[in-house]
């Protein structure tokens, strides 16, 4: 889906191009099974860490995983947030089943590893992290959500392109079937507005959305596509309520639901007809964009996409503020 895109940094900056990034000094997509492409973790204290690992390290993965093995992680990882630090000591024992060494520090990580996926579930200490593996020149797949506020989110994102390091972050509602066929096959031809959902639990430290609502916001940016000017949020104790008004005149909404069945979808309208999501569909397609990813250096999301989906998050916590005043996305993407 092409749409117009808005410049928010310099306009010799690579951001904003799906080749936004530089040259990495080695050829991943040379190495064998024999040879497999080392793949190290930070932060396991998330469900995502061993999720990941066993579809690496599976004795028999599919063809799109082949040739690629978690072989190390580091553990932290939050160490604030208790939900968190309760599950790091049960998936250090899983991942080490797996066949994984566990490092005491980053920077012994990165030695062992060509690629990392950087899965610490609180966003807050993803900058200085990142920061270790840009100096290391690695490439980086960041987990939801990308940082703890839309200004490191921006930082990291414009030191991973001064640094020429390739860097790919989505959730992966992304790639739920229906979803990608939506952005991606013309599913229900011009896309004319979309609904989207997901639980949308709260963190204290974290803006409201980016802890769990960034599932029903990326499913809602991949119908849409890029080009949100306005949010408006409407807030209820178990209820949020966001609209957004994209500069064609389109209107996108997302609901997170506290209260009711924890699940994720919504549906889609276009020219040629109307679709519902479906089920979730795992994490095997997100993985498999993973490893495209560590093969070819390239990220499958444009970085202003992505951008543009944490200040929707950033300008609905503003909205919430003021009453449900509608707030523009262009100061936070400018600012």
């Amino acid at each position: 889906m092409k749409t117009t895109r808005r410049t928010f940094i310099k306009k010799s900056s690579l951001i904003g191009t799906s080749l936004s990034l530089g040259t990495i000094p080695f050829n991943l997509s040379a190495q064998s099974a024999e040879s497999p492409i080392k793949i190290g973790i930070i932060g396991l204290d998330t469900s995502h860490a061993p999720a990941f690992t066993k579809l690496f390290n599976a004795p028999d993965p599919s063809p799109e995983l082949a040739g690629m093995k978690v072989v190390a992680a580091y553990p932290f990882g939050s160490k604030t947030i208790k939900s968190s630090t309760d599950r790091i000591e049960g998936y250090i024992e899983q991942v080490k089943l797996l066949g994984v060494e566990i490092t005491d520090s980053i920077e012994a990580l990165l030695e062992k590893v060509d690629v990392v996926l950087l899965e610490t579930n609180d966003g807050k200490p993803h900058l200085e992290q990142a920061r270790a593996v840009f100096k290391a020149k690695k490439p980086v797949f960041i987990d939801k959500p990308v940082a703890g506020t839309f200004q490191d989110v921006k930082t990291i994102y414009q030191e991973a392109e001064a640094a020429g390091i390739p860097i790919f972050s989505a959730s992966s509602l992304r790639y739920q079937k229906n979803v990608h066929a939506v952005r991606h096959e013309n599913a229900v031809g011009k896309v004319l507005g979309c609904d989207a959902y997901s639980p949308a639990t709260l963190e204290p430290s974290h803006p409201d959305l980016f802890w769990y609502g960034i599932h029903g916001v990326e499913i809602l940016f991949t119908a849409m596509g890029p080009g949100c000017q306005y949010v408006t949020r409407f807030s209820s104790g178990e209820t949020e309520v966001v609209v957004g008004t994209w500069k064609d005149g389109r209107i996108g909404t997302f609901r997170g639901m506290r209260a009711g069945k924890h699940d994720y979808g919504g549906t889609a309208f276009g020219t040629d007809g109307n679709l519902f999501f479906g089920e979730y569909d795992g994490y095997e397609p997100l993985a498999m964009q993973i490893a495209a990813f560590f093969r070819s250096k390239k990220s499958p999301v444009d970085a202003e996409e992505t951008l543009e989906i944490y200040a929707f998050m950033e300008a609905a916590d503003v909205s919430k503020r003021n009453g449900g005043q509608a707030v523009a996305l262009e100061p936070f993407l400018k600012g």
